[in-house]
């Protein structure tokens, strides 16, 4: 049976979207076993066998395959679909769309070997050197082609607001790209930055927190704003209140960068306006969020059966949970107790692991059995089991880095009468160790879930039949002759 849809005379490119689909599932075991593997160090650093394999070299592989392999082909592959589906049309210059998933499977591969090399920029998110940098500038430059060419090339009046999300970030990654790594190539593995200084922190961290913003945020809830509404099939909550939350999020978030750099030697005054922006950033995160969940009304009781549709709430919980835990942290006297501790850790994670990863696989189960024209995924049971053990994995982790992000700021400014330090670097590390044991179990449950979900979509790919009934897919046939109706305005 065919495994592509049709509308009119042409025929949906699956084909790229399967590539990404596959990839998104192998770079996250990958990606995330190799965040246990460091995660264990911690507490075992006898596993740092040589230099190849010291924290120091194998942090960025971790951060990297988890973003940008995984995070980004998930991105794409959903982007590419979702753009399909609601402009009623083929993907825009196809060559080049496969061009993108060679050279980004190429990219991380490359970046991977390189950092365990110790070949980096020593920029975080951005440890690339200049050769791969000019790279992803191409394959992004294709990406962009590619999305917009077939939004121009639509056959509906109107744009869906998962393709202004998914379009916002696009541009805004290029530019964030392009700009923080302007740099100075010394040989063909090194190169330094065009900026010195405070000048390199502030572009860097502009950077960063755009990154997650616009890479790990906005692109996301594209995903949301399609795959909520469809495995629901409810229409969003309120369709204005989703543009408005997408141009309050686009202008807010550039701003709140300076945050990551409280008493540091930013001048004062950028240091309090990403403050600033960071609290107003609330308002926005909460609107989409509580549009996301909103959608839900009526449909609440399919949250019972459906392991998909329990992906994407509970990941729209830990957006709502993070964003506030983000502006919260961006206050003076919080981030003084903070920063630079555990704390951080599980705010990250639980951004990127309850958040990023939970709608990913969310939408992933959603668009399996879809993109092989299967009536479900291979077993329910193991979708349900996944989500059991990717949430409590998740609490784990976030909740033991919580304690021992509270314990060690304490520890650390506790000061005696006559204004020694009460404890030492040592003592504070020493007293964290059954909570980092903790967080590398929590991070091991997670990493068993998503072990199981590449056993389950191998499975589904293969058309084998499952014991258990499929995972629902609304609205779906896999005789259908046309696509199935896309999300409404509401």
């Amino acid at each position: 049976m065919s495994t592509q849809n049709v509308i009119g005379s042409e025929t949906f490119n699956y084909k790229v979207v399967r590539q990404f689909t596959i990839a998104t599932v192998i770079w996250g075991v990958l990606g995330m076993g190799m965040g246990v593997f460091i995660a264990t160090q911690l507490v075992f650093p006898e596993l740092s066998f040589n230099e190849f394999f010291g924290y120091g070299r194998l942090r960025p592989v971790h951060t990297n395959l988890v973003i940008f392999a995984f995070g980004g082909s998930a991105l794409f592959a959903t982007s590419y679909y979702v753009v399909q589906r609601t402009c009623h049309t083929t993907l825009f210059a196809p060559r080049l769309a496969a061009f993108t998933f060679w050279a980004w499977m190429f990219i991380w591969a490359a970046a991977a070997i390189s950092f365990s090399m110790g070949y980096t920029s020593t920029k975080e998110y951005a440890e690339t050197e200049w050769l791969l940098d000019i790279l992803i500038t191409i394959v992004w430059v294709s990406y962009a082609v590619v999305f917009f060419g077939t939004v121009a090339k639509r056959r509906t009046k109107h744009i869906y607001v998962a393709n202004w999300f998914y379009g916002a970030y696009i541009i805004t990654i290029a530019m964030l790209h392009i700009v923080n790594n302007l740099e100075v190539p010394w040989s063909l593995a090194k190169s330094y930055s065009y900026y010195a200084g405070v000048q390199d922190a502030m572009a860097q961290w502009w950077y960063g927190h755009n990154a997650v913003g616009f890479f790990l945020t906005t692109s996301f809830l594209g995903m949301m704003y399609y795959f909520v509404p469809k495995q629901a099939e409810r229409p969003i909550y309120s369709y204005r209140l989703s543009i408005v939350h997408f141009w309050a999020l686009i202008f807010t978030y550039m701003w709140a960068g300076p945050h990551h750099l409280l008493y540091t030697s930013l001048p004062d005054w950028t240091q309090s306006l990403g403050m600033l922006f960071s609290l107003i950033l609330l308002a926005p995160s909460w609107g989409g969020m509580i549009n996301g969940i909103m959608t839900l009304s009526g449909a609440w009781h399919k949250l019972r059966t459906d392991p998909v549709l329990k992906f994407l709430v509970v990941s729209l919980s830990f957006y709502g949970m993070s964003t506030f835990e983000g502006s919260m942290m961006a206050i003076r006297t919080v981030n003084a107790l903070s920063h630079y501790t555990e704390w951080t850790v599980a705010h990250v994670h639980s951004g990127a692991l309850g958040w990023v990863a939970m709608i990913s696989f969310g939408s992933l189960y959603y668009m399996i059995p879809r993109l092989w024209g299967r009536d479900g995924m291979y077993k329910k049971s193991l979708v349900e089991l996944h989500f059991w053990l990717a949430t409590i994995g998740i609490v784990l982790y976030i909740a033991s880095m919580w304690i021992a992000g509270v314990m060690e700021g304490l520890m650390w400014r506790s000061i005696e009468a006559d204004g020694t330090l009460t404890y030492s670097f040592v003592q504070a590390l020493a007293s964290k160790k059954v909570l980092l044991i903790m967080r590398a179990i929590g991070g091991g449950l997670f990493l068993t879930g998503i072990v199981i979900m590449l056993f389950n979509t191998i499975a589904t790919i293969r058309g084998r039949v499952g014991v258990n009934p499929p995972v629902p897919m609304p609205g779906y046939s896999n005789t259908a002759s046309a696509p199935a109706a896309e999300p409404a305005k509401a």
